[in-house]
C-alpha cells in the first residue's frame, strides 16, 4: 500500500454521479422547508415553530391567570428543548403571535413593547413579558391526555407533540403565510362564528363549497377594512383554493366650518404599515400626482385616524378617495392559497369544505383518544376501589394478615383475589380511612365512575355519539365568540363592488353649488345661485320674460333642444351671471338666428328622451348619444324646411305607454315599445293630422292612469281605453277639461 493510498483509508467514498447527489440532497431540504418551516398543518393551523412556542409556554404554565414571565425565559426554553435555531427568528414569531393588528385572535398576551401598525419593531425580548390567551388555551386543552402523538426532540431529551389537539379552527381563523421551496401558502383570517356555522351545517347535511362560502363572507381582518370583491369571485377563490380578496381603507366625511371638510381614515388595509402609506400619500402630494389633495397627517392614538385634506372644500370627497384608491395602499389585495399540510405530511391545495373537514376530522381523533385515555383511569380507579371494598367487608382479617403474615402481600392476593393494582392499593391505604363514613364515599364514588364507564365506552363504539359530541362542541366555540363579544363582532365589512369611475382631475376641481338657469324668451341665459327663486325678483329687458327655467349644480351638464334638431351641451359653471340679464346663447353655442330653443334639460346618464318634429315625426334616443363635443352642437333629428323641432321629453324609468296629441286637438294613447330607439334620423310619425301639426306628447304607465293640467292643478283619467289606438293613428277628442293649449303640463 502505498502513502496515497493511506490518505483514503479511514475515509468512505461514494461512487455516484453528481446530478444524483445534488437531486437527493435539494429534495431533503426541499422536503425539510416544507414540513418543518414555512407550510402550516391544516389540523392546527401552526407551523413548528409556533406549536413549539405554545408547548413551551403550557410546559411553563404560563396560563391567563398567572403572571407572565420575561420573552427572554420562554425562547430560551424553545431553542433550548425544542428548536435548535436563532432567538430572533423564535421571538420574531412569538412577537407576532401577540400582536392584535396581525392576529385576529391573538395566542400570545404580550406585555410591553411589541411593535404596532406603523411597523415599528418591538422591544428586546429582555424587557417584554409573555403568557398564554385562553384562545391558545384552546388550541392545547387535552394535550396532557393522550390526545396527540409525542415526537422526541432534536437531542432525545424530551418529548415534543407532533400537533396540537386544536380545539379552535386556527388555521381559517388566524391565517398564515410561508414560502417553501417551489411552493408557498397565504391564508387571510377568517370570523370564528362563520366558521362555526358553516361547519355546524356541514355536521347536518353535504353541502357544496358554494353554500360554505355564502356562510364564509369573506375574510375577516384584524385591521377592519371594506371587503369590496365580488361576490363570485368569493365563491370561486373558496371553491379553488386560490385567488385574491380587495380590501378597501374604511373611510367618513367630516364637516368642518365654512364649509370645508376633511377626511378620516379608520381602518387600513391588512398587513399594510401606516407609515409608509402616510409617505406614500406625502410622495403623491408633492410629486403634485394629486391635484385634489392637500395635505395628509396622522392623528392616531390607540385607533388609527389618519387626516386627508382636499385642494378645495367644491372637490368630491368620493373622486378624492377614489384617486387615492387607484395611487397608494388604501386599497390592497390579499391572495388565497390554501396550501397547507394535509395529515402533517402530505402539501396539498384545498378548498374550504376540505379544510373544516380536516379539523373536525381531527377533533374526532382527538375526541376518541381523550375518551380511551379517560376510560383507562376510571378503569383503574374503579379496580382500586373494589379492592378497597374487599378490605371494608373482611377488615379484621386483612389486618391479621398484614400484621402477622411474613409476606402479606402475597397472602393478601391468594385469599381474596385481588390483582396487582389493588393489592397495591391496600398496603397503601392509611389507617385514618378505615371508618364508616370513608366506605360510604367509596361506594358513592364508585356508582358515579360505573355510570361514567358507560358512557365513555358507548361514545367510543358510536360514531354518532362522536359527532354530536363535536357538534356541541362547535355550539359552544359559537357561542364564546359570537357577534356581541369583544372577539367575535366582523371587523371587516363585506362592501358592493366599486363602479368604475372615470376621474377628471379638470372637472373635480369645479366648484359644485346650487344654481338656476334661466332661458328667456328672447334668447338670454343666465345663472342665480341657489335653488327656489321666485320669478317676480328676477329681472329681464323690457318686453322679455323666462321661457325655461331650470335648478342644477354648476358641475352638471345642461342639454339644449333646438328647433334645428340639435342638441347643445351648457355646462353649468359657464353660466354667464344671474345679476344682470345674462348673455345671448348664441354667444355660447353656434345656434342660427332663424332657431330657437324648445327644451331645457339636465343631463342625466342612461337616460332616455323622445324627440318629435312639428310634422309628428319622432324616436327615442340616448342622452348619451346627445352629447356634443363642439358649439355646433350635435344633429340629432333631421328636420327640412317648414318642419322644426318641437318637443323633447324625458322618458322615465318604467314607463310603459305614451300619450300625443296635436295643434287639432285630437289625442292618441299607444305602447312605448311602438318607438325605435335611434342615434339620429327623422324618426317614425306618431300621429296624422288632417290640418295643424304636432302639439305635445307624454310617456306614463297604463296602469296609473294618465295625468294632465287642469287649472292650478292637475287631473287623473283612469280609464284611457277610449284613446288608445296604434301608432300613426288620428286619434280623438282629448277628456274633457284637457288645456285649450294642447299641452299635457
Amino acid at each position: 500500500m502505498t502513502q496515497d493510498d493511506n490518505v483514503f483509508e479511514d475515509q468512505k467514498i461514494i461512487d455516484q454521479p453528481f446530478s444524483e447527489i445534488l437531486s437527493d440532497r435539494y429534495l431533503s431540504y426541499a422536503l425539510s422547508t416544507i414540513m418543518s418551516r414555512s407550510l402550516p398543518d391544516v389540523r392546527d393551523g401552526l407551523k413548528p415553530v409556533h406549536r413549539r412556542l405554545m408547548y413551551a409556554m403550557y410546559q411553563l404554565k404560563l396560563n391567563p391567570q398567572q403572571r407572565p414571565k420575561k420573552s427572554a425565559r420562554v425562547v430560551g426554553d424553545v431553542i433550548g428543548k425544542f428548536h435548535p435555531h436563532g432567538d430572533t427568528a423564535v421571538y420574531d414569531a412569538m412577537v407576532r403571535l401577540a400582536q392584535d393588528f396581525s392576529q385576529r385572535y391573538p395566542l400570545v398576551d404580550g406585555q410591553g413593547n411589541f411593535g404596532n401598525i406603523d411597523g415599528d419593531n418591538a422591544a428586546a425580548m429582555r424587557y417584554t413579558e409573555a403568557r398564554l390567551t385562553d384562545v391558545a388555551l384552546l388550541l392545547l386543552g387535552g394535550i396532557e391526555e393522550d390526545s396527540v402523538d409525542f415526537r422526541p426532540t432534536y437531542d432525545g431529551s424530551e418529548n415534543e407533540p407532533v400537533v396540537l389537539p386544536g380545539g379552535f379552527p386556527n388555521l381559517l381563523a388566524n391565517g398564515s403565510s410561508g414560502i417553501a421551496v417551489g411552493m408557498a401558502t397565504s391564508i387571510p383570517p377568517h370570523n370564528v362564528e362563520e366558521l362555526c356555522d358553516a361547519m355546524l351545517l356541514m355536521l347536518e347535511e353535504d353541502p357544496d363549497v358554494s353554500i360554505l362560502a355564502k356562510i364564509v363572507k369573506g375574510p375577516d381582518f384584524p385591521t377592519g377594512g371594506t371587503l369590496v370583491e365580488d361576490e363570485k369571485d368569493i365563491i370561486a377563490a373558496y371553491e379553488t383554493g386560490k385567488g385574491a380578496f380587495r380590501v378597501r381603507a374604511k373611510w367618513e366625511k367630516e364637516e368642518l366650518s365654512r364649509g370645508m371638510y376633511q377626511i378620516v381614515v379608520t381602518e387600513i388595509p391588512y398587513q399594510v404599515q401606516k407609515s409608509k402609506l402616510i409617505e406614500k400619500i406625502a410622495e403623491l402630494i408633492n410629486a403634485k400626482k394629486l391635484p385634489m389633495l392637500d395635505d395628509v397627517r396622522d392623528e392616531s392614538a390607540e385607533d388609527v385616524r389618519l387626516i386627508i385634506v382636499p385642494k378645495s372644500k367644491n372637490v368630491d370627497a368620493s373622486l378624492l378617495m377614489e384617486a387615492l384608491f387607484r395611487a397608494c395602499d388604501l386599497e390592497s389585495r390579499f391572495n388565497l392559497n390554501l396550501n397547507v399540510l394535509s395529515g402533517g405530511l402530505v402539501p396539498k391545495v384545498m378548498n374550504l369544505k376540505d379544510v373544516l373537514r380536516e379539523w373536525l376530522d381531527h377533533q374526532q381523533d382527538v375526541l376518541v383518544r381523550r375518551t380511551r385515555f379517560r376510560l383507562e383511569k376510571v378503569l383503574h380507579r374503579l379496580e382500586v376501589l373494589s379492592g378497597y371494598l374487599i378490605v371494608y367487608l373482611n377488615i379484621d382479617e386483612v389486618i391479621r394478615i398484614i400484621r402477622f403474615e411474613d409476606n402479606p402481600k402475597a397472602e393478601l392476593v391468594r385469599t381474596f383475589k385481588l390483582s396487582e393494582v389493588q393489592v397495591e392499593a391496600v398496603l397503601n391505604l392509611r389507617l385514618r380511612r378505615l371508618h364508616k363514613l370513608e366506605e360510604i364515599e367509596i361506594k358513592a364514588e364508585y356508582g358515579k365512575l360505573v355510570e361514567e364507564r358507560e358512557a365513555l365506552e358507548s361514545l367510543i363504539k358510536s360514531e354518532a355519539r362522536q359527532w354530536t359530541r363535536i357538534k356541541k362542541q362547535v355550539k359552544e366555540l359559537k357561542k364564546m365568540f359570537g357577534q356581541d363579544t369583544i372577539l367575535g363582532a366582523r371587523r371587516t365589512v363585506i362592501g358592493g363592488v366599486p363602479v368604475a369611475v372615470s376621474i377628471n382631475l379638470d372637472e373635480a376641481m369645479i366648484e359644485k353649488e346650487p344654481i338656476t338657469v334661466i332661458y328667456s324668451s328672447k334668447g338670454w341665459v343666465k345663472a342665480m345661485k341657489g335653488h327656489g327663486h321666485s320669478l317676480k325678483d328676477i329681472k329681464y329687458k323690457d318686453g322679455d320674460r323666462e321661457k325655461f327655467v331650470l335648478e342644477c349644480q354648476t358641475t352638471d351638464k345642461i342639454l339644449a333642444f333646438a328647433t334645428n334638431g340639435r342638441f347643445y351641451t351648457l355646462g353649468g359653471d359657464k353660466m354667464p351671471s344671474g345679476r344682470g340679464f345674462g348673455e345671448p346663447l348664441r354667444l355660447m353655442v353656434d345656434l342660427p338666428n332663424e332657431s330657437d330653443i324648445v327644451s331645457l334639460t339636465l343631463y342625466e346618464p342612461e337616460q332616455r328622451l323622445l324627440v318629435v318634429s312639428s310634422s309628428g315625426h319622432g324616436f327615442i334616443v340616448k342622452s348619451g348619444d346627445v352629447l356634443a363635443q363642439t358649439k355646433g352642437g350635435k344633429q340629432v333629428l333631421n328636420v327640412r324646411g317648414a318642419v322644426e323641432a318641437v318637443l323633447c321629453r324625458s322618458i322615465s324609468v318604467g314607463h310603459d305607454s305614451i300619450a300625443v296629441i296635436g295643434k287639432n286637438r285630437k289625442m292618441l294613447v299607444f305602447p312605448l315599445a311602438e318607438l325605435p330607439e335611434m342615434g339620429r334620423g327623422k324618426g317614425v310619425i306618431l300621429q296624422r293630422f288632417k290640418d295643424g301639426g304636432f302639439s305635445d306628447a307624454k310617456s306614463f304607465v297604463i296602469g296609473r292612469g294618465l295625468e294632465f293640467k287642469y287649472g292650478s292643478g292637475t287631473t287623473l283619467v283612469e280609464d284611457i281605453t277610449p284613446w288608445i289606438g296604434k301608432r300613426a293613428q288620428a286619434g280623438r277628442l282629448p277628456p274633457n277639461g284637457f288645456p285649450k293649449n294642447n299641452k299635457f303640463d
